[in-house]
Parts: structure tokens; sequence; C-alpha cells
């Protein structure tokens, strides 16, 4: 199965406003087409900095759809459909093949704690009801408390030909290095820990996925791109920008850094969906004076 992550692909935020955080699918439909003017090579949907916990079934399939409208074919769309059931998780897979994503990744059941053994039934059942459709595991043990081992992404790999790669926001450096040296040949290994950007494209990492770029994505392209080009000293320096950035937005915690930042670059995105909170005066100001820093404000 032919499947190619190439450059920086957008984790795109899922635009909401109102009291109640109603999803915003005209302001979806004009952050997806910012995203892929700014230069995203991709847009991950309905992901973790998009707040796809938080978002009914329903909603995710709307916001997916409404992406998919937007942007066509000029980019990849891979939509996030890892749900803490896997009949959900199926569900959306299936959606998402149907509705025109290039590709789906899963982020691990959480809450409950889950071994190997449970995660291979979750993925393999995954992989199984869409057979041909490209499946990525996506990696991101900070948020689940679940995290996938080298072990079993090989195993995956070898038992699934549609298993064509893994999103891995772990930041483990050590981990990638590992699997970018055991992985089956064409298997893609997707980067998506930011303040390791550099790192990963460095050892190889196929491509990045990235929440900062809703606000940053030419200062990941000038990581992405120079480190392809072997400009390093380059790279690095855009990698010192982007952590700047990642300083400001309240990296990790605060979905409202995401939106505000494209708010101060002109892009309406509303609100956080509670209990994910606004961010305050304080905080909105040093965001502010981030990317006045690196050249992303006047």
């Amino acid at each position: 199965m032919r499947f190619k992550a190439e450059g920086v692909i957008a984790a795109m935020v899922t635009p909401m406003t109102g009291r109640d955080a109603l999803v915003d699918l005209k302001k979806t439909r004009a952050v997806a087409r910012f995203l892929v003017g700014e230069g995203a090579g991709g847009l991950f949907v309905c992901g973790t900095t998009g707040e796809g916990p938080l978002l009914t079934l329903a909603e995710r399939r709307a916001v997916l759809e409404t992406v998919i409208d937007a942007v066509g074919t000029q980019v990849m769309v891979i939509a996030h459909t890892g749900a803490n059931t896997t009949a959900e998780a199926v569900a959306l897979a299936r959606h998402a093949r149907d509705a025109g994503a290039r590709a789906v990744a899963a982020v691990t059941p959480g809450y409950f704690g889950y071994d190997d053994r449970a995660l291979a039934g979750y993925y393999g059942a995954l992989a199984q009801a869409v057979p041909g459709f490209p499946v990525l595991l996506y990696n991101i043990p900070g948020c689940t408390g679940n995290p996938i081992s080298v072990e079993l992404v090989l195993r995956l790999a070898a038992r699934h030909d549609n298993i064509v790669g893994i999103k891995d926001s772990s930041g483990d450096m050590a981990s990638m290095t590992r699997l970018l040296a055991a992985a089956p040949r064409g298997f893609q290994v997707i980067s998506g820990s930011d303040l390791t950007m550099f790192q990963a494209l460095a050892a190889g990492a196929h491509a990045v996925v990235s929440g900062p770029a809703n606000v940053a994505t030419p200062i990941c392209r000038a990581i992405h791109d120079n480190v392809r080009q072997g400009k390093l000293a380059r790279a690095w320096k855009a990698q010192e920008a982007l952590a700047k950035v990642v300083e400001g937005l309240s990296y990790g915690g605060k979905i409202d850094g995401y939106k505000e930042g494209l708010r101060l670059r002109g892009i309406d995105a509303g609100r956080p969906r509670p209990p994910q909170r606004k961010l305050t005066a304080p905080e909105r100001k040093k965001l502010a004076g981030s990317l006045q820093a690196v050249g992303l404000m006047a």
C-alpha cells in the first residue's frame, strides 16, 4: 500500500463560538484555507489540538467533511479517529475513508490502563474495518497514559498491511531512533513533538504534525526544509524560534493559546470548549510578545 507523508502537517484547531462553544463550520473552513495558504503540506483534523476528545462523533464527522470540502486535494487530510471505545474508532475510520480523507490516525484509548494485547486488539479491529486504507498509529502517552511500545508498532506493521505509519508525540528520541532503524520499508514515522522537531527530522522522520503550525507554519517549514537541504544551522535557528512560540502558547495544556495566536494573526478561531479555559490577560500578552519576537506579528 502506498502512503507517503511529507512536509509540515498542521494539527488544526476546531473553531468554536458562543457561550456554549459550539463548532463553527464557517470558521473551520476559513482556518483550513489559511493554513494551506501558510504553506502547510497537510491537515490533521480533530486531534489533540483540534479538541477531538471534547467533540461528539457527529461533530467530528462534520468538521472533517468541512475541511475536506474546503481544501479539496490541495493537501493531504488525515482524520484523527481514535476513541475510548473500539466501536467508535471503527465508525469514525469508516466515515473518514468514505468522506475522502487520505488516511486515519488513532490515538490509544485512555483512562483505563491497557496492555499490548488489548492495544493490539484495538488497532487490529481498526485496520480490519478499513481494508486497503492507510491507518496510522498515534502515540501520545502524556495524554492517554497508554504508550505504544516499539515492539508493538513492529508487530502491528507486520500483521496489518494497511498500518503504514505512526504519529509519535512522545518526544522520546531514543524510541524513535530505534523505530526508524527497525521499521519495515515504507513505514512512515511522523514526529508530533514540536520541541524535538529538528532532532526527529535529522534522525530521519518522514514528516511532522504540529499544533503550533496553526500559528507558525512558516517557522515549522523553515525547520523541515532546511533539514532536508542539509542546512542544519539555519534549521536549528528556526527551531529556537519555534521554542519561543511554544513557550508563549502555554504548550500542552491550554488549547486557547492556538486560537488566540490565530486571532493575533487575523484569523478568528473562536474559543475553546470547557473545561478548557480561555487565556488570562497576562497569558495573552506573553503570547503576543512571543509572536512579535519571531516576526509573526508586526
